[in-house]
């Protein structure tokens, strides 16, 4: 099987978000795909295939965590993308069948990858017991993401506050089936971003994730509702960075970013 790491999100490398990407002539069984996941011990790795013409999709898609397998990645789908357009496996938008539906990616002029996602329906909710000494700050907002994010959307005070958190990961997964997304309004727009957020996912074996294409889908109607503006751009403030332009289109959002391959190899078992 040939490997290639990729990092999303980011037009350099060791930013953004590094994801394996896996090419297969088709799926080997579950315990397999974790196994290989587990190794690559990245937030995500991506395995697809080739599916026969003339149906709804041309690849089929799944994603792994160290940890379990996930119902919607975003940085490990623009890593999949970008390895089929950089390797000639495949030209122009590729439709990929996954467990969120079919999801397709537009290769743009400018090397950008722009990803069809949809979008995370967001309902108020209380905030747990315990969840700001968790997190580290008191919330404003929370939002619960729906069953296929599986988040809570926390609003923050500040872009300052959400730099600064220090969460304890073990109390924080007491509170949602995948993690938290904290998030809060952009203090200098002239940067070049509108929000700042970061993702804590103990749940699923990350702790924190870089950049986070399924949180965006959430983040974009949130942001996009308290701004004006459907299309809008977040910094996820990580340690390694990376920025996600958002469009809000109804039930789809669009994301889009540029991705780098920094590893390519071989497995040999």
């Amino acid at each position: 099987m040939r490997i290639r790491i990729v990092d999303a999100f980011t037009d350099r490398p060791f930013a953004g978000n590094p994801a394996g990407v896996l090419l297969l002539d088709a799926f080997p069984d579950d315990n397999r795909l974790q196994q290989i996941a587990l190794e690559v011990n990245h937030a995500e790795t991506a395995f697809a295939h080739r599916l026969p013409g003339g149906g709804e999709a041309d690849w089929a898609l799944r994603w792994f965590t160290p940890a379990t397998e996930v119902a919607l990645c975003g940085h490990a789908t623009l890593a999949t993308a970008h390895v089929l357009h950089s390797t000639g496996a495949h030209q122009g938008p590729v439709r990929f069948a996954t467990r969120s539906g079919v999801l397709i990616a537009t290769p743009g002029e400018d090397g950008s990858i722009t990803l069809d996602f949809p979008t995370a329906p967001l309902t108020p909710a209380e905030a747990p017991a315990g969840l700001a000494e968790a997190l580290g700050a008191e919330p404003l907002t929370v939002l619960d993401t729906g069953p296929d994010i599986g988040d809570l959307l926390i609003e923050l005070a500040d872009e300052r506050t959400v730099h600064g958190l220090r969460p304890d990961h073990k109390a924080l997964a007491a509170h949602s089936a995948r993690g938290v997304i904290a998030t809060a309004r952009a203090e200098n727009p002239a940067l070049g971003y509108d929000f700042v957020s970061r993702c804590f996912f103990p749940n699923v074996g990350i702790d924190e994730d870089p950049v986070t294409g399924s949180a965006h889908t959430a983040l974009a109607p949130f942001w996009s509702g308290r701004l004006g503006r459907p299309a809008l751009t977040g910094l996820q403030a990580s340690p390694r960075t990376g920025r996600v332009r958002t469009e809000l289109r109804g039930d789809r959002t669009l994301l889009t970013g540029r991705a780098v391959t920094v590893i390519e190899g071989d497995l040999l078992v």
